[in-house]
């Protein structure tokens, strides 16, 4: 069984422009990192031309399905039309994207089938991470 799960959505950019810009990216989830999700957005879709990675809790993408949530450099949040919003903050500026929330909700089951909510910690091997955090101190 694959311990990574990656699918594509449609992002729409939300700009001054009246029209918004489709732009590809990919949610992805990983079983090492099981609190985890990142979305990707490829170099031609980003203003400096590098790919870029947002990492941010799983449970805040959930969270933000239903009520504005976030506080820090990403936020989510509803939106009509059967859409959800991600605002990405950082020093440069804010994006803000909308993806279809059920591209998100497909995308959260099957992160809940490989990793069950609850049941993060138990893929965390806390020996193993004591050990290169000791290692790396001396």
């Amino acid at each position: 069984m694959s311990t990574v799960i990656e699918q594509p959505v449609e992002a729409r950019l939300v700009a001054a422009a009246p029209r918004m810009q489709n732009i590809p990216a990919t949610l992805s989830y990983d079983r090492q990192d099981p609190f985890a999700v990142r979305m990707t957005f490829p170099a031609p879709a980003t203003l400096e031309g590098v790919e870029v990675c947002w990492t941010f809790a799983r449970d805040l993408l959930s969270a933000g399905l239903r009520d504005a949530e976030g506080h820090g450099d990403v936020r989510v949040r509803p939106y009509g039309y059967g859409r959800t919003v991600l605002e990405f903050h950082a020093p440069e500026g804010t994006a803000v994207v909308h993806v279809h929330t059920e591209e998100i909700l497909g995308f959260l089951r099957a992160t809940s089938e490989l990793v069950p909510v609850g049941t993060e910690c138990r893929q965390l091997d806390l020996d193993h991470e004591l050990a290169e955090l000791m290692r790396d101190a001396c």
